[in-house]
């Protein structure tokens, strides 16, 4: 039986979903983002849930994609390891319903990435955000980075890699709040009551506008030429 890395609890109409790694700071493995997808499917179908919060266990959010895996990949493993993290990428990106980012703490890398591809982010104080992988030769996935905070900033942030705190990341639209590290969750769960007050069709209808307003196929694309595919 694989290990449940994923955590998932209900409270009336919103979802709360948790990375479970915490002893590898919450790294996007493999098994990790499967099950995550096949998540977001269920509670896509599950026409009680209106709102989704998104949350990682312990002091970390995510940081980024698990680099242990990226060292142990051959030749015959490669294409289908690019193929899965474009796919989940794409997953996540039309999840036809709000997803809100209760960012507990440092989101960094695949981890930012992930952050980005919700529709709000609150964050803890003690968070930070970087895309340090630029240095160690794996592309920042600009194209995320510029709807959120625009073309300068997301080229900035994607060429040079530095760290962003959260009282800049406040004032660049990186986040859309900052609260002390024991209220992160908790006012989360105050944006997704105010979402859950509508009908679940007008959320649904608003979602698929913010991600027509993406070009997904134009997304699709650029990532998976990223992402090594």
């Amino acid at each position: 039986m694989s290990e449940k890395l994923i955590i998932v609890g209900k409270e009336g109409n919103m979802a709360i979903v948790m990375l479970n790694r915490e002893k590898k700071r919450n790294a996007l493995s493999v098994d990790l983002r499967k099950q995550l997808t096949d998540t977001l499917l269920q509670l896509a179908k599950d026409n009680e849930i209106k709102a989704v919060i998104l949350t990682g266990k312990g002091p970390v959010f995510s940081a980024g994609f698990d680099t242990s895996e990226f060292m142990s990949l051959t030749p015959e493993n490669m294409q289908a390891f690019f193929e899965a993290s474009w796919q989940y990428h794409v997953d996540v990106m039309t999840f036809p319903k709000p997803l809100i980012a209760a960012l507990n703490g440092p989101a960094i890398a695949g981890g930012l990435d992930l952050a980005l591809m919700c529709d709000f982010r609150i964050a803890s104080e003690t968070a930070f955000f970087q895309h340090p992988e630029i240095k160690f030769g794996a592309t920042p996935l600009y194209t995320l980075l510029k709807p959120v905070v625009g073309d300068g900033l997301a080229r900035d942030l994607s060429f040079t890699g530095r760290r962003i705190e959260v009282d800049e990341a406040l004032r660049i639209g990186l986040v859309n709040k900052v609260v002390s590290a024991d209220k992160v969750l908790e006012e989360a769960k105050s944006y997704a009551a105010q979402i859950c007050e509508s009908k679940l069709e007008t959320l649904m209808a608003v979602k698929k506008m913010c991600i027509a307003a993406t070009n997904m196929e134009e997304f699709s694309k650029i990532t998976k030429t990223a992402l090594g595919g």
